[in-house]
């Protein structure tokens, strides 16, 4: 065997006993006490990135479930992003769609609403030119782009080890970074929510508000239009809508 085959060979067989560890042979010429510190120090170092993004997670799972939970992760799922800072998306994609685990039919919406904390708090985007002060009714509402909606089926927001849902209870949450690159919270109405989504459509606050109000099946008249520029104001204040397009 030439040199390039049995390096690649050698790197394959050594990833796959970091992977999978006594499930997979040692790779020959490799020491027992040597291998053991690879495995150690490359899985401690993916659990550190996932410890300090889930840390509800994990204690709703307790040290061993979780120990043994990110162990699966890391010999089953194969990243798709070189990025360390990836690796915590890369974790909620595997719990829902390749993790066997039996873990609490919650657990997946809660790990992706803490790593929308991180997602948002690392989000590089331009901020848009805008009238801070701006018509939000008869101008184009401009929504933060640092944010993140989260809707779920479980109120994610409340879980920890003190309280675990029996039932669902659907919310609908926002995750944006404020003026001062603060990472804040807000739970949303499902109506705000749609009126969130509809003024990504480029249209004046009036329209989407008359939107909302024919999927609502409700007349867009004075007082509902009143009630949506209400609300418009309200997510201006909170920062959420950052004005009016210029």
């Amino acid at each position: 065997m030439s040199a390039a085959p049995a390096l690649q060979a050698f790197q394959t067989a050594f990833g796959r006993r970091i992977r999978t560890g006594a499930r997979a042979p040692r790779p020959a010429g490799v020491p027992a006490r040597r291998m053991a510190v690879y495995e150690a120090l490359l899985f401690n170092n993916l659990r550190g990135f996932l410890d300090r993004c889930f840390p509800v997670a994990r204690a709703c799972l307790g040290e061993e479930r979780w120990t043994r939970l990110c162990r699966a992760f890391f010999r089953d799922w194969a990243c798709r992003s070189p990025w360390f800072r990836e690796i915590p998306r890369e974790f909620v994609d595997y719990l829902g769609s390749a993790c066997r685990a039996p873990l609490p039919r919650w657990f997946a919406d809660l790990a992706r609403y803490e790593w929308a904390e991180l997602a948002v708090d690392v989000m590089d985007v331009t901020p848009p030119a805008v009238d801070g002060a701006g018509d939000l009714l008869e101008g184009m509402p401009v929504v933060n782009p640092a944010a993140l909606p989260v809707a779920s089926e479980w109120p994610v927001q409340r879980i920890g080890p003190a309280f675990r849902p029996r039932r669902p209870a659907p919310v609908n949450l926002l995750v944006y970074r404020d003026r001062e690159d603060e990472v804040r919270f807000m739970a949303l109405s499902p109506a705000s929510a749609r009126l969130l989504a509809l003024l990504d459509g480029g249209v004046s606050g009036r329209e989407a508000i008359v939107r909302l109000a024919g999927e609502l099946g409700r007349p867009a008249d004075d007082a509902f239009v009143e009630f949506g520029r209400h609300n418009l104001e309200a997510l201006r204040q909170a920062g959420v809508i950052l004005g009016a397009r210029r």
